[in-house]
């Protein structure tokens, strides 16, 4: 990109900086994660927490570390129409009834950004000598910003050429874990050379080739997460236009390719990518976010085998690469925000004993320690937390062959099974889902493919949500949570003190 756009790009995110830093007493959330980490059912329940905190007084607090709330200084929470016209909302409600309704289920992930504007009204902490002045309730504008993990994803490639992409991406197709299902798309990119005429129809070919290793990638056997351009795998509108008709091909670095060459129509339609993609996105919704929590599915890494859980730790790296992390000094939160908290969080932590929670946690954070490190060093504030923003399942103890072993009870979603037993949806079950490993360092072995079912170390099932309770209003209670207090207090905690 030239100097002028670079700095009318610049111009373009400055203003909508002063615009939000003017507006004052607001917080941009951005909510993300890899496919079915939980993105919309956290901020489902975190919403429905915060907006019956008040009227759950009088029943045991479900937010104890949130101090906004412990404290009772919280007076309400409601929703309020979001400042972004041009945004789809969040749809709240509509996901609140699946999860809370007689048919519960879980809702549909999004695909799609959205957005939805939470606000907080509340008093003021008093400290010190302003401990008798007490100016009525504060406000505080929460704009929770939800986009899918694969967009953020994409915002490295904005920093590389076709040709260096290409090279990454054929370089990790060939690993052991992507090499099978890659051959396709494989044979087919060793069969064209990149110098022969542009053909749309050799262009088309490999691009359908590319897509379907992708999705293959991402299924839950392999459960890969590193899968760049991230709109091939959810295009939207731009499903068969030119910006998703390209393919990597092996191509010199640091030479252009002949005009007219296939290597040339790919090459176009790559940059032309991260013009119209990539870059509105950034501008737009990503370089205007103060928060960060990034949703990971760890558990269904370990379910894969070492092979997804070394890939999600690429792609965590690639995650923190994109933030532009370092605390926000008064000038920079006018005119280029920088994200200053980020929030990790292992999500399905309903699916282990509470035993191995600080494990799972731990796991995460071997996978995210060595970019943190880099990103704790320009002052980021960054933490890492095993989460369930739905609790699924209680803990028992169930006798076994004579012993007493800690077992989770909850509704198996209907399929599940173990061994020869099939669950129907209705009847609880007792699973013993047994220990992660105290050293998270175990969970690397080689990079061998995506283990069979029953020669995996780790096997998780997927619950049902638990039933809700009514409250005096008739409506429904908050679920049960674990840690979901945790997160709210580190992602905003500080705004509300």
């Amino acid at each position: 990109m030239s100097q002028i756009s670079d700095l009318l790009f610049d111009t373009t995110v400055a203003a909508a900086s002063l615009k939000d830093f003017l507006a004052g007493g607001r917080l941009r959330l951005g909510v993300t994660g890899l496919s079915r980490s939980g993105k919309t059912v956290f901020i489902t329940s975190l919403v429905h927490h915060l907006t019956r905190a008040v009227a759950a007084h009088g029943r045991k607090n479900q937010l104890p570390v949130f101090r906004v709330a412990a404290e009772n200084r919280l007076r309400s929470a409601h929703l309020d129409p979001q400042p972004d016209d041009a945004v789809p909302r969040f749809s709240y409600e509509e996901h609140l009834s699946a999860l809370t309704g007689a048919d519960r289920h879980w809702p549909q992930s999004t695909r799609r950004i959205s957005e939805l504007r939470v606000t907080l009204e509340y008093d003021r902490k008093s400290a010190g000598l302003l401990s008798s002045f007490r100016p009525g309730p504060a406000r505080l504008d929460i704009d929770i910003v939800d986009y899918p993990g694969e967009w953020l994803l994409d915002l490295p490639l904005l920093e590389k050429s076709y040709a260096q992409w290409s090279r990454e991406t054929l370089e990790a197709a060939s690993a052991a874990a992507r090499a099978t299902i890659a051959a396709d798309w494989r044979g087919a990119t060793a069969g064209v050379e990149p110098q022969e005429p542009a053909s749309e129809d050799v262009a088309r070919k490999l691009a359908a080739l590319f897509t379907n290793y992708l999705r293959a990638a991402k299924t839950e056997r392999f459960a890969l997460s590193t899968l760049p351009p991230g709109r091939f795998l959810m295009p939207g509108e731009l499903e068969g236009s030119p910006a998703l008709t390209f393919a990597p091909l092996p191509v010199e670095e640091g030479s252009a390719p002949p005009s007219g060459s296939l290597a040339a129509m790919m090459e176009r339609r790559y940059e032309a990518y991260k013009t119209h993609v990539v870059r509105p996105f950034f501008r737009d919704h990503f370089a205007r976010l103060d928060r960060q929590i990034v949703l990971v599915d760890a558990l269904a890494a370990l379910n894969s085998g070492p092979a997804a859980v070394r890939d999600l730790e690429t792609a965590l790296a690639d995650v923190l690469t994109a933030f532009r992390t370092g605390r926000s000094n008064l000038l920079s939160t006018i005119f280029r925000p920088k994200i200053d908290r980020i929030l990790f969080a292992a999500t399905k932590a309903d699916h282990l004993h509470h035993t191995s929670h600080d494990r799972l946690e731990a796991v995460l954070r071997h996978l995210t320690s060595r970019a943190i490190e880099r990103a704790e060093g320009v002052g980021a504030t960054i933490d890492v937390i095993a989460l369930a923003a739905v609790r699924a399942t209680r803990e028992a103890i169930v006798k076994h062959d004579g012993e007493s072993l800690a077992a989770i009870v909850g509704t198996p979603i209907e399929g599940e099974r173990i061994g020869d037993d099939v669950f129907d949806g209705v009847a609880e079950g007792a699973i013993f889902p047994g220990e992660l490993p105290a050293d998270p360092r175990h969970v690397f072995r080689g990079d061998a493919l995506a283990l069979a079912e029953e020669d995996a170390d780790f096997r998780f099932l997927k619950f049902r949500p638990p039933i809700a309770s009514l409250g005096r209003d008739k409506e429904p209670l908050p679920l049960p949570h674990i840690r979901l207090d945790r997160a709210m207090e580190f992602l905003f905690g500080d705004r509300v003190g």
